[in-house]
């Protein structure tokens, strides 16, 4: 089968005036979406800002690949434009960031059938000098094709092999498409310049391709690791040294990484200390993999979050049908009714579950900076983090740090870790201690220091210094007392401050002072706005402005958040905190002032649903609330977007 075979005429277009990416990537779906290679224009395009937003597209020579992975892919295909005059807004890797050649490839879900590596033969058929001037010579969309056929990309390398040395490279990109083909092939002519041999195993779309074979490993002098996506079989290569890099550097300095993994090579792969992770993650910065820490931390938190909501949310669900707003209160646990019971500690079980967010998140994001030396230390940090500290030392009191806390005590068990366990050097013998002794004996010991010297001090302080600065509001004016207990309410979902504020607003509703409005719509609408965000972002600014995972933590964050349980936002809170916190408070005081003028009151402490027969002036109640969560809603949209267009944030 020929490339041709996955393109036609139609899909081929020459010299266009297109000047900017966002016009190529739409004109080039709508030819796809009209030949119906494609199902779903807006859902492909989606697909395809996604992968832009991981690593660059562009190539060398004014060459783009763009591609998207998506179920709407009918069948895989292509479809290329050659400019009249380069766009100088798509980043390349060459840094030259000017593109005339764009191909832009759909691929399906789950193809299996070859046709993934027949496209993948396009990307090596682009790195071929010659064949790229031709192409950008081609008079007739028939002399472009034909070039494209001509080349064999998949013909029997000429290895020079004079030195007998070999390297195996491992390649993987998110997509699995072009990048991975392509620096393996990078590497395979580098190599070949220097008479070494390099096998290059590719764990693209289609699985693991080309998979290297013991004898093969046993010969080579390194392993390189050019993946954007954790390996496959790590073990395989025990006691081997290597290097780990980004999946698009091989296509920007191949000879440097020959030369770095035959002179300084990054470590020795060691399974004992690392299973199937790497034991240092040098080619990212500090900032990357404290952002990939925090990304990780909050991908595992997710079903904890879900999982506690779903269990409160059914115990409270099926106890309203009784008429019982408060199964949580103990004395539910001996009802003579058994569904009762069972109502009451599915609720406590819930409550249990959230109280591992933390710990969870933490854990995760220590571990994807150090790998398993950090799982330990950063699971004791995020306990410290929630507060189980005071718990198991029968501390009363004691305000946790909450989620500032988890996020700090997660990245230093995470570099901790990670630093004594590159520096720490044992004779062989001894080497097993590392792991099991030392390495969780010291960071844990660091992260308690740290967390009773500096964490718990000042952001415990914070968060009892916001108590008492309720506390200190309770007889100012209305309005004020309103803003500020629906600010501090939404300030982290959930957590001490949003406790804090919380007691004291029930405190003055008791003694029927201060109605509980602000508090209640305070809970409700930051968790609700930021889940609608998820759903209408692609109809407000034509494109998705959430990645996959928080569009699923969006949609359990909105049915979360209509029973008063605000923790199903936290994940956004703790990827983009500035962003999520600021536009949470501002929504939650817009949507608690505006049902309160307009007459709205609830002294009940029932925020969910079930509650609002119990306000009083429900369309005040209900209009404060849409105000609120269409603010929080249409802010995260415009923000997020900008901030994406201007590259401050990522969509990964």
């Amino acid at each position: 089968m020929l490339l041709s075979d996955v393109t036609s005429h139609d899909l081929i277009l020459l010299d266009q005036e297109w000047n900017n990416r966002e016009i190529i990537l739409e004109n080039l779906s709508h030819l796809l979406f009209q030949k119906g290679k494609i199902a779903d224009k807006s859902a492909f395009l989606q697909a395809v800002w996604e992968r832009e937003n991981i690593s660059e597209t562009g190539f060398e020579q004014g060459i783009a690949i763009p591609h998207g992975k998506s179920p709407v892919v009918n069948q895989p295909a292509f479809a290329a434009v050659r400019l009249t005059h380069p766009v100088d807004d798509w980043p390349t890797m060459d840094g030259e960031d000017k593109v005339s050649l764009v191909f832009l490839l759909a691929v399906p879900l789950g193809d299996d059938d070859g046709h993934l590596r027949l496209l993948s033969t396009l990307s090596l058929a682009l790195m071929d000098e010659q064949n790229v001037t031709a192409l950008k010579q081609a008079s007739t969309v028939e002399d472009f094709l034909a070039h494209l056929d001509n080349h064999d990309a998949t013909a029997e390398k000429n290895i020079v092999n004079d030195s007998g040395k070999s390297l195996i490279v491992i390649t993987s990109c998110s997509a699995g498409i072009a990048h991975t083909y392509m620096a393996a092939e990078a590497l395979e002519k580098a190599g070949a310049a220097r008479g070494i041999r390099v096998f290059s195993e590719k764990q693209g779309a289609s699985g693991i391709e080309d998979e290297v074979n013991d004898e093969q490993i046993r010969q080579a002098s390194g392993v390189i690791f050019a993946a954007s996506l954790p390996p496959k079989g790590k073990a395989r290569f025990n006691g081997k040294p290597f290097i780990a890099t980004s999946v698009s550097e091989p296509l920007k300095d191949p000879d440097g990484l020959i030369e770095r993994i035959l002179t300084q090579p990054d470590g020795i792969v060691d399974e004992a200390e690392s299973g199937e992770q790497m034991t240092r993650k040098s080619t990212l910065s500090f900032g990357g993999q404290l952002y990939q820490g925090i990304s990780s931390g909050i991908s595992y938190m997710i079903p904890v979050i879900v999982a506690a909501g779903l269990m409160i949310g059914v115990g409270q669900l099926a106890a309203s049908l009784f008429g019982i707003t408060d199964i949580g209160n103990n004395r539910y646990a001996s009802q003579s009714s058994t569904l009762l019971v069972i109502c009451h500690f599915l609720t406590l079980y819930g409550n249990m579950i959230m109280k591992f967010m933390y710990p969870v998140f933490a854990a995760y994001m220590a571990w994807s900076i150090a790998d398993r030396p950090g799982l330990v230390p950063g699971f004791i940090g995020g306990a410290f983090a929630g507060g189980l500290h005071y718990t198991f030392w029968s501390v009363s009191g004691g305000v946790p740090s909450g989620f500032i806390g988890a996020l700090i005590l997660g990245a230093l068990a995470g570099f901790i870790a990670d630093y004594l366990n590159r520096h720490i050097r044992l004779h062989k013998h001894l080497q097993a201690m590392k792991p099991m002794l030392i390495v969780p004996g010291l960071s844990v010991l660091a992260i308690f220091f740290i967390n009773f010297y500096f964490v718990d001090p000042v952001f415990g302080g914070i968060n009892r210094f916001l108590q008492q600065f309720i506390t200190e509001q309770g007889t100012s004016s209305a309005l004020m007392l309103a803003v500020i207990i629906a600010a501090l309410t939404a300030f982290d979902l959930g957590g001490p401050v949003n406790k804090s504020a919380g007691a004291i607003a029930i405190g003055l509703a008791a003694d029927h002072i201060f109605p509980l409005t602000a508090r209640v719509l305070g809970i409700v609408i930051p968790p609700v706005g930021i889940g609608l965000a998820t759903l209408i972002d692609r109809f407000i600014v034509r494109r998705r402005v959430f990645d996959e995972n928080q569009r699923i933590t969006g949609t359990t964050s909105l049915i979360l958040g209509f029973l008063a349980i605000g923790e199903g936002a936290i994940p956004f809170m703790l990827k983009n905190p500035v962003i999520t916190i600021s536009i949470n408070i501002i929504g939650a005081v817009i949507g608690s002032v505006t049902a309160i003028v307009l007459g709205s009151v609830q002294w009940f402490p029932l925020p969910a649903i079930w509650g609002w027969p119990l306000v009083q002036n429900l369309p005040a109640y209900l209009s404060g609330m849409f105000i609120g969560i269409a603010f929080i809603a249409l802010a995260n949209v415009f923000v997020r977007y900008y901030l994406i267009k201007i590259g401050k944030i990522a969509l990964n």
